[in-house]
């Protein structure tokens, strides 16, 4: 709540008390005009007013006519299918839907068609994990509104955008690359705390901001993920339980500001991007996530204990990291049994059929 907010204040953010006892909340930079937020405080949808705000836009928060997009949004974020998307999910869609409430959102909701998505989507071409997250957050919208009957059909049906060529997105760090970030960082630092953290636990940087003590029994970790709200138990093994004795750690989590206080997702991801850039790095801490489930497929997890530590669902991402492994493993004991069986006495018949003169 309020009594919460994290000081400083983020840059320019202002609390007014009116003399009705209110709370009222407004940006506003030097002596330039106040921007006011309506939103909840501490909700994703504060912080994509407080960011339009930031970059000199009005939220049109309550004032948008009826049959227009804008309208259209506002019953939306009002429903159990906003709602109950996950934090970070409402975020991103936030501040999608501010840019498309730039350009569009006097227009009449019922003209959108397949026509007018496909456009969105050729406009973000050179960003397709964009007009993916376009066509999402879109549909989201649309599926609502069907139901809702505000329109007869919904105009994302049928549209959907390929990932990038290359597919497997954040690349895994590798063995190399793990320890020389462990040489430049070293153990009793907040950057190895943050490696440390994200390799072992394999949370993602949105999870891992918020981990800590209250979340850890008997050496056992857990945690409700943001992104799919999966319930998922981690060891908690020796090397992360040294590193976390060493600290620093901060009061509510483990992974903290400088001062101690907690620290936002992407202000942490901005920071452990400059810690990997000082240790020599060009990785994501996504990618310490995928290091740390090659290494526990490579140690025999099952597809069920990769499951429970990750948050995954239905095999699929479990599989391709024991796929991947077990593909490795019969290689290796094919090219054993090959070496074992070509060398052979002289006079004797090679596993290949050939006899050895």
């Amino acid at each position: 709540m309020i009594s919460d907010m994290p000081r400083p204040r983020p840059p320019h953010l202002h609390r007014q008390i009116t003399r009705h006892g209110k709370t009222v909340w407004y940006v506003r930079k030097d002596k330039g005009a106040r921007i006011r937020i309506r939103a909840d405080f501490g909700t994703p949808e504060f912080d994509a007013q407080y960011q339009a705000a930031m970059a000199g836009e009005s939220p049109v928060i309550g004032k948008a006519k009826s049959g227009t997009l804008a309208w259209l949004l506002e019953q939306y974020r009002e429903t159990n299918a906003w709602t109950r998307l996950s934090s970070a999910t409402r975020r991103q869609r936030e501040n999608i839907f501010r840019q498309i409430l730039k350009t569009a959102g006097t227009e009449q909701f019922v003209k959108i068609t397949s026509k007018t998505i496909q456009a969105g989507v050729d406009r973000r071409r050179d960003t397709p994990h964009q007009a993916r997250h376009f066509v999402d957050a879109m549909r989201g919208l649309f599926k609502w509104a069907v139901a809702a009957e505000h329109v007869r059909s919904d105009p994302t049906a049928g549209k959907a955008v390929a990932k990038p060529k290359g597919g497997e997105g954040f690349e895994a760090w590798t063995e190399d690359e793990i320890a020389k970030f462990q040489k430049r960082w070293a153990p009793g630092s907040r950057e190895r705390l943050a490696h440390d953290v994200l390799f072992y636990t394999g949370l993602r940087r949105g999870d891992a901001v918020l981990f800590g003590k209250q979340h850890v029994k008997n050496g056992v970790g857990r945690i409700t993920t943001q992104k799919t709200g999966e319930r998922v138990v981690i060891p908690i093994e020796p090397e992360l339980e040294a590193t976390l004795a060493l600290g620093p750690c901060g009061d509510l989590s483990f992974v903290a500001a400088a001062d101690g206080k907690p620290i936002k997702k992407e202000s942490f991801g901005n920071w452990f991007r400059e810690a990997c850039n000082t240790a020599g790095i060009k990785k994501s801490a996504h990618g310490l996530r995928k290091a740390g489930a090659t290494r526990d497929a490579n140690r025999g997890w099952s597809e069920s204990e990769l499951e429970a530590k990750y948050g995954w669902r239905g095999g699929r991402m479990a599989s391709h990291y024991t796929r991947t492994m077990n593909r490795e493993r019969l290689a290796i004991q094919a090219a054993a049994r090959t070496r074992t069986s070509i060398p052979s006495p002289e006079g004797e018949v090679r596993a290949t059929g050939e006899k050895v003169e």
